[in-house]
């Protein structure tokens, strides 16, 4: 039997194979950030189509903190009814349901509000970005506040796991980073000063939610004096001792110009995984141009995840479960109405 297609678990969720769909900017909302009916379509394909675990796009915890004025957000009530239509459609055809709930900081393009970031640095000197506001210690305070408020709406609405966004240069991120974190108060400095915001946030979600709560982190930021993935590895085993779940593994988008691009090749930052892996003992997913089942199948194998997230190869391929199922003649991982085509 395929280990990419055998049962995982993350917290106390059971997932039918170990295919995730990690979460992707549709831009197809509106000023409301309401899930739209492309929403609905595009993900419960997926769900038809046997993937274990959906994570939902980044989904903004208020208006300034979405990527852009197409996203998704889940600061009011009115949104979250639009996201359980959606998790409950998803959930028929057996999938798992996950909410990544996301700050974009300095990489917000909302163009009628003003970013924030720990520290007034513009990812960018180009149109639409813009210098953000270094937040307040009262302005960290309400983030961690909003970042739970969004928790609780996800649990709400249905979610199954609530994915935390430090990844990316998104704010949490640039928190993390010393190029991008310049504060000298608490929140500064040292490491551990510089963790302390995610650290603080998971608390605050997990006093007021009781479904898993998973991280996913950049685990390198390419630059030469930035975060690298010992750093990550540090940030990892405090997660896991405050009881996160999971940990999704990517890397960069923290500056727009690196100092050390890698190589973009199928599995490019499974290394990154690796290593995270071999540091904690809660699931650990990779990600980064996987796209064949045998490349999932070998990275579980060769233990370098619990869980593979497969991103393009989902917008390309909403049946990818079912191919995989017939590569490894496991035929009962099909759905009954579609095994005509396999």
């Amino acid at each position: 039997m395929s280990t990419l297609l055998s049962q995982g678990t993350i917290g106390n969720v059971a997932l039918r194979n170990r295919v995730v769909m990690p979460p992707m900017c549709m831009y197809q909302s509106d000023d409301t950030a309401q899930v739209k009916d492309f929403h609905k379509y595009h993900y419960t394909a997926r769900a038809l189509g046997g993937i274990g675990l959906i994570v939902v796009e980044a989904t903004g915890i208020e208006g300034r903190g979405r990527i852009s004025d197409y996203d998704l957000g889940i600061w009011t009530d009115a949104q979250m009814r639009t996201h359980k239509e959606l998790v409950d459609e998803c959930h028929k055809f057996g999938a798992k349901m996950a909410l990544q709930i996301a700050h974009a900081g300095r990489k917000s393009e909302v163009k009628t509000t003003i970013p924030v970031a720990p520290s007034a640095i513009a990812f960018s000197q180009e149109v639409p970005y813009k210098k953000p506001e270094a937040l307040t210690l009262e302005g960290i305070e309400e983030i961690k506040e909003l970042f739970a408020d969004a928790a609780v709406r996800a649990q709400n609405a249905g979610y199954d796991i609530i994915e935390l966004h430090a990844a990316h240069g998104y704010l949490l991120c640039e928190f993390l980073s010393p190029l991008t974190n310049q504060r000298q108060d608490r929140y500064g400095g040292s490491l551990e000063n510089r963790c302390r915001i995610v650290l603080e946030t998971v608390k605050a979600i997990k006093e007021k939610v009781d479904i898993p709560l998973m991280v996913r982190i950049s685990a390198d930021e390419w630059m030469e004096n930035g975060w690298k993935v010992e750093d990550s590895i540090y940030l990892s085993k405090e997660l896991e001792k405050i009881g996160v779940a999971a940990m999704h593994i990517s890397a960069g988008g923290n500056h727009e110009v690196v100092d050390h691009l890698p190589a973009f090749e199928p599995l490019y930052q499974c290394d990154y995984a690796q290593k995270i892996k071999q540091a904690v003992s809660i699931p650990v997913i990779a990600v980064g141009l996987i796209t064949t089942p045998q490349q999932g199948e070998g990275i579980l194998k060769n233990g370098m995840c619990d869980f593979v997230a497969y991103g393009r190869e989902l917008l390309r391929s909403p049946n990818f479960v079912f191919q995989a199922a017939k590569l490894f003649e496991e035929k009962d991982h099909i759905e009954q109405s579609y095994l005509r085509a396999y």
